[in-house]
């Protein structure tokens, strides 16, 4: 999972950084970004099922294929053109990792010890997404784009190469019992629980998300390098992955809405400061705050969704939050790319200011109740 994430979230900033360098917009960058979670929108929900039905191992296969032919196609032949397609094999192939590792861990683990075995895997998240941009920028900087894609691309390979030889010697036995044949998505949306859950992880997601796209248009406009961006955006994954070590103390402290809550907070005081400032130390001392909020919630939101969900339907709980998360993912950066390019990057930053606020105030009111 931590290479297949590098892959991803080095390939989010070269796609964004490349599409820039060949002439595009922001909205074009926001629409190359839009693309990573367009197929995931539709696919989410039955990819969880299926992962329910067959376990992690095949999926995990067909996402490193997916992700390694996408960095491929862009670092053999370069274009703009073709970094459309990269997105979609990209986003695609990570959502598919995504559902099914979350997926297996919560199946592995015990409601005594599950949010100590998300925040584990959450911190591999955080290894990879402060090593990922980092990885990208500097590889931008000294070797180009078209070989950063190389580069990233042998991350997939690596990942799908152990999965080969040490995978069919450890097969991972999950308990999955059979959900109801007359089951419907909706029932899942109807739960007040569960809905609450999405709803403040799609506002999380959007934060991070929208992070990972604003960030590299806003630094190319004011002037700093790709390795510069990289390392902001690297301090944002160093700061989840320092914040997940003390997520022991955090859960033993606050509930998961109160966390939440925190998290969304935190998160909207960054987007507002963000875009009023220049100096490269207060945008990585930004980066790091905002990693502290976001890094927070992962662990709460999966752990909340595998105690809300119905028996034999975790897997397509993790779906409908990955469609929530993909929905966001698509519209949001097409949305704050078109603000930008219309009105600048400070309106596009107060607006996913505002909502987070919303966000926040709506997780507070929970706190105490379900998880």
């Amino acid at each position: 999972m931590v290479l297949s994430h590098i892959t991803f979230t080095g390939g989010r900033v070269a796609i964004s950084l490349f599409g820039l360098a060949l002439g595009g917009s922001a909205f074009v960058v926001g629409l190359l970004i839009s693309l990573l979670a367009i197929v995931p929108v539709f696919i989410a929900v039955p990819a969880g099922r299926w992962t329910d039905r067959v376990g992690p191992q095949k999926p995990i296969a067909i996402s490193l294929i997916s992700m390694s032919a996408a960095m491929l196609l862009s670092g053999l032949w370069p274009s703009l053109n073709n970094l459309y397609v990269t997105s979609v094999l990209l986003g695609t192939g990570f959502m598919l990792m995504h559902v099914a590792v979350n997926n297996a861990v919560g199946h592995l683990s015990t409601p005594g010890n599950r949010t100590r075995a998300f925040t584990l895997l959450a911190l591999g998240f955080s290894t990879s997404s402060m090593s990922g941009p980092m990885i990208a920028g500097f590889s931008i900087d000294l070797a180009g784009h078209a070989r950063t894609f190389l580069i990233l691309a042998g991350f997939g390979l690596v990942a799908l190469a152990l999965l080969w030889a040490v995978g069919r010697r450890a097969q991972v036995q999950v308990e999955r019992p059979l959900p109801p044949p007359d089951s419907h998505v909706m029932d899942l949306l109807r739960d007040p629980h569960l809905r609450a859950v999405f709803i403040v992880s799609g506002l999380l997601n959007m934060g991070w998300d929208l992070f990972t796209f604003m960030v590299p248009v806003q630094g190319a406009r004011i002037g700093l390098s790709a390795s510069t961006i990289g390392v902001i955006m690297g301090t944002f994954g160093a700061a989840t992955f320092v914040v997940r070590l003390a997520m022991p103390w955090i859960s033993r402290t606050f509930s998961e809405w109160q966390t939440l809550a925190g998290a969304l907070t935190i998160t909207a005081f960054v987007y507002y400061l963000f875009p009023l400032f220049t100096a490269v130390p207060m945008l990585v001392a930004l980066a790091f705050l905002l990693g502290l909020g976001l890094g927070s919630a992962q662990p709460m939101v999966m752990s909340l969704i595998h105690l809300a969900a119905p028996a034999g339907r975790t897997g397509e709980a993790v779906g409908v939050r990955t469609t929530v998360m993909n929905v966001s993912q698509t519209a949001l950066p097409l949305l704050f790319g078109g603000l930008g390019s219309a009105l600048g990057m400070m309106p596009a930053f107060w607006a996913v200011a505002l909502a987070l606020t919303v966000g926040g105030v709506f997780a507070a009111r929970r706190k105490g109740r379900f998880g």
